[in-house]
C-alpha cells in the first residue's frame, strides 16, 4: 500500500510540474488565452447595445465614462527671433548690452482617455505634438506630470503614461455593436472650459479620403465636438469606448454637427504597438500612387479606374528591388482587391515587413505577377509628411 501511495504521488508531482512548464512557456496547447501586454477592461458583446436604463436618460453612461476622461495641458518654449535692433550701436546705448528678447512659452489643451489602471493614457499627437511639459488633470482634481510613451503621426494617436494609484480606467466597446444611427456621447474638454458631455448618433462608419490622416478610417458623428475635445472619449449609451474624438469639420472654429473620431479598434491595435515597440510596425515598398481618373485611364489606354497608377518609386526600395516601375497599376496584393491609393497604402501597410507578397501588375495592357519583400515604413513626423 506504501509503495502504491508513493507511486501515486509521484506521478502527480511530475503531471503538475509538467503542466506548469506548458502553461508558462506554451500556453496556447491548453487553449487559454495569452496574457494583453496591457490591463484593459473589455466590454462584452451586447445585443440590445444601444438602449439606456429607462427613465434615467444617459445619465448612468456618462457616470461610468467621466472619471476616465482626463484634460491635458501642454507647453513648449518658443524661440523667439532675433529683433535686428539688439544689434543697432544706438539702441543698446540707451537700452543697455543686457536687453535681450525675453524667451516666450505656447501652450495648449486637449483631452485623454485614461485606458489602464497602469496609467496609459490614449490621446491625439497634435494635443501633444512638440511639447516639452504635460499636465494631465483628473476628474477627482489630482494634477500629474505625465510622459509621453509613444505617437503615431499618421494615425493621430499618442499614448501618455501617468505615475498615480487608483486610476479610473474606460472600458472598450467593441466595434462590431456600432451602427449609423446609434446614440453616441462626446466627452472632453471643449475651449478649456471644463469636462463636458454633449450627445449626437453615429452619421457614418468608415470615412476616408478626408486627408486628416494618412491612415484613415473615421467614425462621423454629430456630437458636438469642439477645439480642447481633440483626444476625448466618444461613447455608447452603456459608457463603453467606441472612439478616441479627433476633428471636426468647420468654417468658424466651432461645431457644425460633423465631427470625427478614431474607432476603438484602431486606436486599441495602435496603442498596443506604441506600448511594446515604441512605435507601429507596418509595411512599406517605397512608391508613390496615384488616383487614376477617367481623363488619366483614356490617355493611359486602360479598361477602367480600378487600382492606383503608380507614379514614382523610391531609390534602392523592395518596390524597385522587385522590378516595379512608374506607370505600372497596381490592381492586386495577395489577391486582395486595390481599387484607389489609399486603398493600396492601408493593405500595404497590414502587411509584415520581411514577408513576401504577391503583386499584380497591369503593364502596357498586360498583366503580372510579381513577389516583392515587404519593408519596414519609415517613422515620419508630421511636419515631414
Amino acid at each position: 500500500m506504501r509503495r502504491l501511495w508513493l507511486i501515486f504521488a509521484q506521478t502527480t508531482t511530475v503531471a503538475l510540474a509538467l503542466l506548469f512548464v506548458v502553461g508558462t512557456l506554451k500556453p496556447e496547447w491548453l487553449g487559454r488565452p495569452q496574457a494583453t501586454l496591457v490591463s484593459l477592461q473589455q466590454a462584452v458583446s451586447a445585443a440590445d447595445g444601444n438602449t439606456p436604463e429607462a427613465g434615467h436618460g444617459f445619465r448612468e453612461a456618462a457616470r461610468k465614462a467621466l472619471p476616465a476622461v482626463v484634460h491635458i495641458f501642454t507647453s513648449q518654449e518658443v524661440k523667439s527671433q532675433r529683433n535686428p535692433l539688439l544689434d543697432d550701436p544706438i539702441f543698446r546705448h540707451f537700452f543697455g548690452e543686457g536687453f535681450e528678447d525675453a524667451p516666450r512659452r505656447d501652450s495648449g489643451l486637449g483631452s485623454g482617455v485614461i485606458v489602464s489602471p497602469n496609467g496609459y493614457i490614449l490621446t491625439n499627437f497634435h494635443v501633444v505634438e512638440a511639447a516639452d511639459q504635460i499636465e494631465v488633470s483628473l476628474s477627482d482634481g489630482r494634477k500629474l506630470k505625465a510622459k509621453v510613451v509613444g505617437s503615431d503621426p499618421e494615425s493621430d494617436l499618442a499614448v501618455l503614461q501617468v505615475q498615480a494609484d487608483k486610476l479610473p480606467a474606460i472600458t472598450f466597446g467593441q466595434m462590431e455593436d456600432v451602427g449609423v444611427g446609434d446614440v453616441v456621447l462626446a466627452i472632453g474638454n471643449p475651449f478649456g472650459v471644463g469636462q463636458t458631455v454633449t450627445m449626437g448618433i453615429v452619421s457614418a462608419l468608415g470615412r476616408t479620403h478626408l486627408g486628416i490622416n494618412t491612415f484613415e478610417n473615421f467614425i462621423q458623428t454629430d456630437a458636438a465636438i469642439n477645439p480642447g475635445n481633440s483626444g476625448g472619449a466618444l461613447v455608447d449609451v452603456h459608457g463603453n469606448l467606441i472612439g478616441i474624438n479627433t476633428a471636426i469639420y468647420s468654417r468658424t472654429g466651432g461645431s457644425l454637427g460633423i465631427g470625427f473620431a478614431i474607432p476603438v479598434s484602431s486606436a486599441k491595435h495602435i496603442m498596443e504597438q506604441i506600448i511594446q515597440n515604441g512605435q507601429v510596425i507596418r509595411g512599406w515598398i517605397g512608391v508613390e500612387a496615384q488616383e487614376i481618373t477617367q481623363e488619366l485611364a483614356e490617355s493611359f489606354g486602360l479598361p477602367d479606374t480600378e487600382g492606383a497608377l503608380i507614379a514614382g518609386v523610391v531609390r534602392g526600395s523592395p518596390a524597385e528591388l522587385a522590378g516595379i516601375q512608374p506607370g505600372d497599376v497596381l490592381l492586386a496584393v495577395n489577391q486582395k482587391g486595390i481599387r484607389d491609393p489609399q486603398e493600396m497604402l492601408d493593405v500595404i501597410a497590414a502587411l509584415k515587413p520581411e514577408q513576401e507578397a504577391s503583386f499584380r501588375l497591369r503593364r502596357a495592357k498586360g498583366i503580372s505577377e510579381v513577389k516583392v519583400k515587404i519593408g519596414l515604413r519609415p517613422a515620419l513626423r508630421r511636419n515631414n509628411e
